[in-house]
């Protein structure tokens, strides 16, 4: 089952299909990024999503946050939020690079206080024989929720500025 919260509508079918999405209204940083002359600096944070918004808190009361990441129509809420408090020019995307190292078999587990911990972590080339092989990793099945919530925030965004994300290296990943 998937955790759902008030005011948190589900998605409609139409929403989870990559096609039809809303015409793009602001594209200033898609053009910063690009190199192109813009008419101002576009704005976004990081940490944009997260503990100082309260209706944060109520999604997060709800649901752990790894299970926030796993659930589309509540990353795509938490997404959302800043985006109708401020004057944003980009969405971001609500979920993590741990989600990777997860889908490789690994345990992360988000512990209160302390962050993010790797119960069992990969200290030496040996420990590498724990993560799936390459040919074991189903990348729709195992990640496709983050392809899920990027399709319902584009659909919820309804044109007004991009949807970005991040991604880790795999360095970043398993320093």
């Amino acid at each position: 089952t998937t955790a759902s919260a008030p005011n948190v509508p589900k998605p409609q079918l139409n929403e989870l299909k990559a096609e039809n999405f809303p015409a793009l209204k602001n594209d200033l940083i898609l053009r910063a990024a690009m190199g192109l002359k813009t008419e101002r600096v576009p704005i976004w944070c990081h940490r944009q999503a997260g503990r100082y918004l309260p209706e944060y808190h109520s999604v997060r009361n709800i649901a752990d946050f790894f299970t926030i990441c796993r659930t589309p129509h509540l990353a795509c809420e938490i997404t959302l939020q800043p985006i109708r408090r401020f004057p944003l020019d980009a969405a971001i995307i609500f979920s993590d690079i741990l989600v990777i190292p997860q889908a490789m078999g690994l345990e992360v587990k988000m512990v209160k206080g302390k962050g993010p911990v790797l119960p069992q972590p990969l200290k030496d080339p040996e420990h590498m024989k724990r993560l799936k092989k390459l040919k074991d990793i189903d990348v729709k099945k195992d990640l496709g929720y983050v392809m899920q919530a990027i399709t319902l925030t584009r659909h919820r965004l309804e044109g007004k500025v991009p949807v970005i994300g991040f991604s880790g290296a795999p360095w970043t990943l398993m320093a």
